[in-house]
């Protein structure tokens, strides 16, 4: 008879097995079946059947009382947690006592007993025998005597730090199978704090924790989420640095001899990167980020077969099947670069396929321009010939870019591309063209919420920061960080064109990064501890002023007569603050939205951080000098010529203002990208001519040529002419 939710307990001689199920237990002995129901005490029990009589019901009606002793015996119980008083400072003492007499016994019996199973990890390290669950955010742990017995290990005999990992061991083999109780979670966030797992003698134990805890319930991450966020920032990034030297050294080791075969363990970067994912929620979920988001970036992926990985998870998505791209919060920019540049090459050459395919196919002549997006434009009419062009090649957008210049003979081999760009984004982006509107105490650009018939010219700046990010060019754009969130809300284009887009989620603090001033009157409206409706007397109505007229717009129905008020004031913050960075200007960044998608349609968009969309758009900001001259390459010159020398102390001394003019004169951007100055492959070149000759420069390459100036004086003078009038191009 199969009855469910039972369990099998062997009784010893007279019964040969009994089932339990809650209240009914099912005796067998031998070929014999009989089913007891064990009610409460007091209780008689109802018939197994509700249509089955038993015979002599009356005679035989079976109650506890009248059971046998076997049957009669206790269940087995959860273990009583035995009783652990040791303080810090007692355990400190031991360690003290030892450290001087030499006699470990006692801090070993201390470590043995105490990592021999889970119930021991609790009785020593629970502040309450019985806590209270009505919270996530307290463990009940003792972490200030975890953090004492963990950083005292390493000063204690290799038997004791043996018995350690023994005890691990045991706990893990006893603990596998049954349902997880709190008390478990507590065993694993205290054993996966273990600072012994940084060697590869450690690995095996090390990854079958991991396994335990990335297995676990949903719920039970949740509660170990919480409760990571409550580590220090030293013990934080201690744990998030040994999970990523533990996916390193699996992935390339130091000696293949000291891990198992790949094939028998490919289940431990998996399990890695999970109980890494939980910590990076942690960073997220808490107040402020315990660690930088690139602190989970995982260096060593750079040098794997990321865009295999990028293709099983295209072809896959979240499947069973693991992939890196799955957790892209471990993947770096620089992967994330890559992935994006390759997705765009291989559309650049389908686009160029198919149009030679075209061709053919109607028995055309082949022009080899039809290859390329290819924008020419007047240096006086910019703006224009370049929405003129965009708007003629739009089907040609996701072929490779090239731009020539009316009236001059330079070829492009990516540096008129770049000035294309800067002299663009500088006009579109100047106060005086009215598209974007300049924060001086922010120092950032936001979109004008004038109301126009035409929002065409929005698109182009989508579609100049589409054709940027496609072709890897870096752009002096200064937009607020809510920029890059609204852009990946959603990062793929809806397929029904009628969902709003750019619609994110939007708190004060964004609006902080745009409009400080507002920004802090709000927040202490939301602080104000008088009487916020007599005193502040406002109501669910906004006014601004637009192109000089002053305009108001009701929060929600009716917002005019609807009052702010202490109970109210929090819904009032955030309608106001959906409105200025979303409602307001939703026209002009749904069409600027949908103008950077028409380019930079990627599935690998789904894998960045807003701050990552913000990297890979403008790079960085932040020039170091320093960093280019180490990474510098040179030609007819070494290092330790007198003129570079001359060179590199002019360029160091320069102001930023200058050090930038200098970057835009060499390469055709004042932007750093996204590997940093090393992969500007900066080069300096010798020309052996007249020292009368200014600086000459191949923004295609990266290169700058230099005559051999006589001394650091005339090389300034000339350098700082040279980099101070750079605009426009020439053949030599």
């Amino acid at each position: 008879i199969w009855l469910p939710n039972t369990r099998l307990i062997l009784l010893p001689s007279v019964f040969s097995g009994m089932i339990h199920l809650g209240d009914s237990v099912c005796v067998f002995k031998k070929n014999i079946y009989m089913c007891v129901v064990t009610p409460p005490a007091g209780r008689e029990l109802p018939p197994i059947c509700p249509n089955v009589r038993l015979k002599h019901q009356h005679q035989h009606r079976i109650t506890v009382d009248n059971l046998p002793p076997e049957v009669r015996a206790r269940f087995a119980t959860d273990p009583v947690m035995p009783l652990r008083t040791k303080t810090v400072k007692e355990f400190q003492e031991d360690i003290e006592r030892a450290t001087v007499s030499g006699d470990w016994k006692h801090v070993h019996d201390f470590y043995l007993t105490t990592f021999g199973s889970f119930l021991e990890l609790n009785a020593a390290f629970k502040v309450d025998a019985n806590p209270p669950f009505n919270t996530i955010e307290d463990s009940g742990i003792n972490t200030k005597f975890i953090n004492a017995v963990y950083d005292a290990l390493s000063l204690t005999p290799p038997d004791a730090q043996r018995a350690v990992l023994k005890g691990i061991i045991n706990s893990l083999l006893r603990e596998w199978k049954g349902r997880r109780t709190k008390d478990d979670l507590r065993a694993y966030f205290i054993l996966v704090q273990n600072p012994q797992c940084t060697s590869p003698a450690t690995y095996v134990i090390y990854a079958h924790l991991l396994r335990q805890i990335a297995a676990l319930a949903e719920a039970d991450h949740y509660f170990l989420m919480h409760w990571f966020k409550k580590l220090s920032q030293k013990r934080f990034k201690q744990l998030v640095e040994r999970l990523h030297l533990f996916i390193s050294t699996r992935l390339f080791p130091v000696k293949a001899e000291e891990l198992p075969p790949m094939a028998k363990c490919s289940w431990w970067i998996p399990s890695a990167t999970k109980v890494l994912s939980l910590l990076n929620a942690a960073n997220i979920i808490s107040s402020t980020p315990i660690l930088p988001f690139v602190d989970f970036y995982n260096p060593t992926l750079d040098h794997t077969d990321f865009m295999e990985d990028y293709r099983i998870w295209q072809t896959q998505g979240n499947s069973t099947r693991f992939t890196f791209c799955q957790f892209a919060f471990i993947l770096s920019t620089v992967v994330k670069k890559a992935v994006i540049q390759k997705d765009s090459e291989q559309q650049m050459i389908s686009m160029a396929r198919q149009s030679l395919v075209d061709k053919v196919s109607r028995r055309q002549r082949v022009d080899m321009s039809l290859l390329f997006l290819n924008i020419k434009v007047r240096r006086l009419q910019l703006v224009s010939d370049s929405m003129d062009e965009l708007t003629r090649n739009r089907a040609d957008l996701k072929k490779k870019l090239k731009v020539s210049f009316v009236g001059e003979a330079g070829l492009d081999m990516g540096g008129l591309t770049k000035e294309w760009f800067l002299l663009l984004i500088r006009q579109i982006f100047h106060t005086d063209y009215g598209m974007f509107t300049f924060f001086n105490d922010s120092h950032c650009h936001w979109f004008s919420s004038w109301k126009c018939d035409n929002f065409s010219e929005f698109r182009l700046v989508g579609v100049l920061m589409g054709l940027a990010v496609y072709n890897s060019i870096t752009l002096d754009i200064s937009f607020p960080p809510c920029v890059y969130k609204k852009l990946l809300t959603p990062p793929v284009v809806p397929c029904d064109l009628d969902l709003p887009v750019g619609m994110a989620t939007l708190t004060l603090d964004d609006l902080q990064q745009v409009m400080p001033d507002l920004s802090h009157g709000l927040a202490e409206l939301l602080s104000y501890e008088g009487n916020v409706e007599e005193d502040f007397c406002t109501t669910f109505q906004v006014s601004q002023e637009e192109l000089g007229v002053i305009k108001s717009y009701n929060l929600k129905p009716g917002g005019d007569k609807i009052p702010v008020t202490n109970q109210n004031r929090k819904e009032y913050v955030q309608l106001y603050v959906d409105f200025l960075l979303n409602k307001s200007i939703y026209r002009q960044f749904t069409t600027f939205y949908y103008g950077f998608h028409s380019v930079c349609a990627s599935d690998a968009l789904m894998l960045l951080r807003p701050e990552e969309v913000e990297i890979l758009v403008c790079g960085s900001p932040n020039l170091d000098m320093s960093s280019l001259q180490k990474a510098a390459q040179y030609e007819g010159y070494s290092k330790t010529d007198p003129t570079i020398r001359a060179f590199w102390d002019v360029v160091l001394g320069f102001p930023l203002k200058f050090q930038k003019r200098l970057l835009h004169f060499s390469t055709g951007s004042d932007r750093v990208p996204v590997g940093g100055m090393a992969d500007l492959n900066f080069k300096i070149s010798k020309i052996d001519t007249s020292t009368e000759w200014l600086p000459i420069s191949h923004t295609c390459f990266n290169q700058i040529c230099l005559p051999p100036y006589k001394n650091k004086k005339e090389l300034k003078q000339k350098l700082t002419i040279a980099i101070s009038n750079a605009e426009g191009f020439g053949l030599e």
